[in-house]
């Protein structure tokens, strides 16, 4: 059995776990980061790409934004199509000059990887059977098997970055912890495709035939999504389709500038909105999608992630360098707050673009009055606008987290 000591057992190699391992290298802490799977799965996981500034700004402050910056592209805004017409939500009009960045996220996980292998620092990926232990008490440590060996771990911290069926979760006594959950009874069929995006930025549909999303992940890849029974499978849906059911949910223009080719990439996701309480038992702490989902409709699941890594990575940071574990105390209460606000932006934009059966035809007549309202309410449009490019920290008493170093 190998033994070996780290200062943060980190749990999960997911951009949140990778992000956490960069910004504490470069301020000096020593952290391992342990991965169920391969690199190469890692890498072909197929996720979203609309980052917040927050995100942006932390991607920067990792030293890992350069090419995020070279070949992101930069979103002013996007529009809703409802009742057959298009209305653009002028995201930099409303808040100021803010935008969001379209990166995807293997991309982001990509520089990262290479960021950290360029550090020489150690990521375990097919690390099996991984277990925490003593996490209650001030000497935890993670076991896991590689190669037949069975190693042990000793660290200060364990950061639990495995997502929602990881260890990290499911090791928390139920008697410590509640979760709050709710799913949905339709999920996203998606399609990757290598073909140029039907417009400059998303479309968000709400038609009568069921929700579909227009992004991209660059100026000659598109990515469609459409809303479909959770019963549904990818092998019931042909290319052929997909395109076909599209065209019925978008309106004329969109439909004369649709470029449509064989799929990359097809997948069906279920859509969620979870919440673990607390996310921190001990020194045991979660971040991402260990400790909350939500649906993608409002391009926050991501962006959550990253907002709690600022957090984790500030507290960590004030704990080594000036002994203090306040905001180790303090980590479960400033992320829930953020996290609860984007629940509930997602909830509340998930009801209003999703078809609901159970609704009857007045649900739809209602969600159009809404979102008439909506594109013509300034106010409306601008809260509208303000939660999808993320609030800033600091919002509404939100603390400000101190900046890390720029450079080590």
């Amino acid at each position: 059995m190998g033994h070996s000591r780290t200062q943060v057992a980190i749990v999960g190699a997911g951009p949140s776990g990778l992000l956490l391992g960069q910004l504490l290298y470069r301020a000096g802490i020593d952290a391992l980061i342990l991965e169920r799977q391969s690199a190469d799965h890692v890498l072909g996981r197929i996720r979203a790409g609309v980052l917040e500034q927050v995100t942006m700004d932390l991607l920067d402050e990792a030293g890992v934004g350069a090419r995020m910056h070279q070949e992101g592209m930069v979103h002013g805004g996007f529009d809703l199509l409802f009742n057959g017409a298009r209305h653009r939500i002028n995201l930099a009009r409303l808040t100021g000059g803010r935008h969001v960045m379209v990166y995807g996220q293997t991309e982001m996980t990509r520089d990262l990887m290479a960021a950290r292998q360029g550090a020489g620092l150690l990521t375990v990926y097919e690390a099996a059977d991984v277990t925490v232990h003593d996490f209650v008490s001030t000497q935890p440590s993670v076991r896991y098997t590689k190669d037949g060996e069975t190693h042990t771990v000793a660290c200060d911290f364990i950061a639990g970055c495995d997502g929602f069926h990881g260890v990290c979760r499911a090791s928390i006594p139920r008697t410590v912890i509640r979760e709050y959950e709710r799913t949905y009874a339709f999920g996203w069929l998606g399609l990757l495709s290598d073909t140029p995006p039907v417009h400059h930025e998303l479309i968000y549909v709400n038609s009568a035939r069921g929700f579909a999303l227009c992004s991209q992940r660059s100026a000659s890849r598109s990515r469609y999504y459409l809303q479909v029974p959770l019963k549904d499978s990818t092998s019931q849906w042909s290319d052929e389709a997909f395109w076909d059911e599209l065209r019925r949910r978008l309106d004329a223009d969109a439909r004369d500038q649709l470029v449509t080719g064989p799929s990359l990439e097809k997948s069906i996701a279920p859509l969620r909105s979870f919440v673990a309480e607390p996310m921190r038992v001990g020194r045991l702490l979660l971040a991402g999608d260990a400790a909350h989902i939500v649906p993608p409709t409002g391009a926050k699941g991501l962006n959550l992630a990253a907002s709690d890594v600022k957090f984790l990575s500030g507290a960590l940071i004030e704990f080594y360098r000036e002994g203090s574990d306040a905001g180790i105390e303090s980590y479960s209460e400033r992320c829930l707050r953020r996290v609860w606000r984007a629940e509930r932006f997602s909830w509340w934009l998930t009801g209003l673009m999703h078809q609901f059966p159970e609704n009857g035809p007045i649900g739809q007549k209602l969600q159009e009055a809404e979102l008439d309202y909506l594109v013509h309410s300034e106010p409306a449009s601008q809260a509208l606008a303000e939660n999808y490019v993320g609030l800033p920290l600091g919002f509404g008493g939100d603390p400000i987290v101190r900046e890390g170093p720029e450079s080590n």
